[in-house]
C-alpha cells in the first residue's frame, strides 16, 4: 500500500508539469485550432536561458522571473513574425512551419548549448519533503499549482484576460467590439511560452538538460490535453495529473520503467478512437 501511495504521490507531482504543458497546448489550440507541435521546444529553450543565467551568478528566482519574462517576449516574436505571416495559409503548411519550428530550436539549443547533458539545481530545500515525495516534487507541484492559479485568476476576472478568451474563441465578434484579435492572439503565445518555460525549469532537474529533454515530455503533454479536452484548460489540468499517475502506476506495477512511454500513446490512440473531444472538451457539430 505504501508504494502505491508513493507513485501516486509522485505521478501528481510529474502530472502538474504535464499539465503546465498541456495547458500551454491547449490555449494556442483555442488560437490557431492547430498542435504547436514545438512547445516542447521552446520550453526547453527558455530551459537553456535559465540555466546560462544560473552559471552567471543570478539568483534561481530571479533566474526563474527572467526566464518567465524572456519566454513571453520569445513567445510573442514568434506569432508576430512566425505564425501571422502563415495564419490564413492551408493547416498543412501551418503544420510544417510547427515543425520547422520544432527541428530549428532544436537544432540552435545543441550548436549554442552542446548536446552535452546537463544538471539543472533544484531550489526546494529538503526541510520541504514530505515522506512520500522529494522536496523537488513537493516544491514542483506548489509551483505549478500556484501558475495554474494565477493563470485561472487572469482569463476569468482581469479584462484583458476575458478580452484574450474572446479573441481565441470569437475572433469576428471581438473585432466587432472593438478588442485587437491579432494582439490578443499574440499575447496568448506569449503566456503559452511562459507556462511552457516554468514546465521546462521544473522538469529539468528530474530528466536533466540537453536539447532533446521535453520530446518524451511533450508526448504526455499532448496525451493530457486530448485526455481532458484539446480546447479546455481544466481539462488538460486534470488529464495532466491523471496521465502523470497512471505513467507511475502502471510503469511501476505492470509495464515497468522502460516502456512508461506507450501510456501516453495508448492514451492518445486511446482518446482519438472513442472520445476524440475529450472528456471536457466541447464536441463539433456541423449542420450538413
Amino acid at each position: 500500500m505504501e508504494a502505491v501511495l508513493f507513485q501516486v504521490l509522485a505521478g501528481l507531482a510529474t502530472g502538474g508539469i504535464y499539465a503546465s504543458l498541456a495547458l500551454a497546448l491547449v490555449m494556442i489550440y483555442q488560437a490557431t485550432h492547430l498542435v504547436n507541435f514545438a512547445q516542447g521546444e521552446m520550453a526547453m529553450f527558455a530551459t537553456y536561458i535559465a540555466w546560462s543565467l544560473l552559471n552567471a551568478g543570478v539568483p534561481y528566482w530571479a533566474a526563474f522571473l527572467l526566464t518567465v519574462a524572456f519566454a513571453f517576449v520569445f513567445g510573442v516574436l514568434i506569432e508576430r513574425i512566425v505564425i501571422r505571416p502563415v495564419e490564413n495559409a492551408p493547416v498543412l503548411a501551418v503544420v510544417v512551419v510547427f515543425i520547422g519550428l520544432l527541428v530549428i530550436l532544436n537544432s540552435v539549443a545543441g550548436w549554442i548549448f552542446s548536446y552535452t547533458i546537463k544538471s539543472f539545481p533544484s531550489p526546494f530545500p529538503a526541510a520541504l519533503g514530505i515522506r512520500y515525495m522529494s522536496p523537488h516534487q513537493v516544491g514542483a507541484l506548489a509551483v505549478t499549482l500556484v501558475v495554474l492559479a494565477l493563470l485561472y485568476v487572469f482569463f476569468r476576472f482581469t479584462p484583458l484576460g476575458l478580452a484574450m478568451r474572446a479573441a481565441a474563441q470569437n475572433p469576428v465578434s471581438s473585432r466587432l467590439v472593438g478588442i485587437r484579435v491579432g494582439w490578443m492572439l499574440a499575447l496568448g503565445w506569449g503566456l503559452a511560452a511562459a507556462v511552457g518555460a516554468v514546465a521546462g525549469m521544473m522538469v529539468a532537474p528530474i530528466v536533466y538538460l540537453d536539447p532533446n529533454m521535453m520530446s518524451g515530455i511533450l508526448l504526455y503533454a499532448f496525451a493530457a490535453a486530448l485526455l481532458g479536452g484539446i480546447d479546455s484548460p481544466g481539462g488538460a489540468v486534470l488529464g495532466g495529473l491523471v496521465v502523470g499517475v497512471l505513467e507511475n502506476l502502471l510503469g511501476a506495477f505492470v509495464i515497468g520503467n522502460e516502456l512508461k512511454l506507450v501510456v501516453a500513446l495508448v492514451l492518445i490512440t486511446g482518446v482519438l478512437l472513442v472520445r476524440p473531444s475529450g472528456f471536457f472538451g466541447s464536441v463539433q457539430v456541423s449542420r450538413v
